[in-house]
């Protein structure tokens, strides 16, 4: 009889383990789901604030039409980005296109002392700083969230309920590996 209870002691706790693990995995995620999200926020800000950026140099640069092209461009691109390893990609694209816009802007000193100016380069530095850090807390719950799927006994639990690895992130492009230099 004895035998019986520790038995049955044992298969509670594999029970216990199991959901326990399985939990935690939906939690972790759910972690990257929300991550990505607020990374897709802070990228719509950012795709949002370009267009009034365009036209502020526009107005000033009309004949600069590649430059605009291109931002433009980029900017759909990133709109139309499925996936982090997507979105990071045209987020390069749209970061050198932007510098080329602020090449452009710094030939207009009236343009770089405009107000309206002066304003889209700080919510465009205020984006750039929440999309880092949307970017790190994102690449955080994926390294978390792939760790727990990889450990030991979790793996055991990820493989059969189809919990896929988390893609990251990441910054392909090392010359663009910084916030790009807003200066006017």
């Amino acid at each position: 009889m004895l035998w019986l209870w520790i038995l049955l002691g044992l298969a509670a706790v594999v029970v216990l383990l199991f959901v326990l693990g399985y939990n935690r995995l939906v939690r972790l995620r759910n972690e990257v789901d929300t991550g990505w999200s607020n990374i897709d926020v802070q990228l719509q800000r950012r795709g949002d604030l370009i267009p009034n950026l365009v036209e502020a140099v526009r107005a000033y640069a009309a004949h600069e039409r590649a430059v605009f092209e291109s931002v433009t461009e980029a900017r759909a691109a990133l709109q139309r980005a499925s996936g982090p390893a997507e979105a990071a990609d045209a987020n390069d694209v749209l970061t050198s296109a932007l510098g080329r816009l602020f090449a452009v802007a710094e030939a207009y000193p009236d343009l770089k002392a405009n107000t309206t100016m002066l304003q889209l380069q700080e919510e465009l530095t205020s984006t750039e700083n929440r999309v880092a850090f949307a970017r790190q807390a994102y690449n955080d719950a994926v390294m978390n969230y792939n760790t727990q799927r990889e450990s030991f006994p979790t793996n055991m639990i990820a493989g059969p309920f189809n919990f896929q690895p988390a893609e990251s992130f990441v910054i392909e492009r090392p010359q663009e590996k910084e916030a790009p230099k807003v200066t006017f």
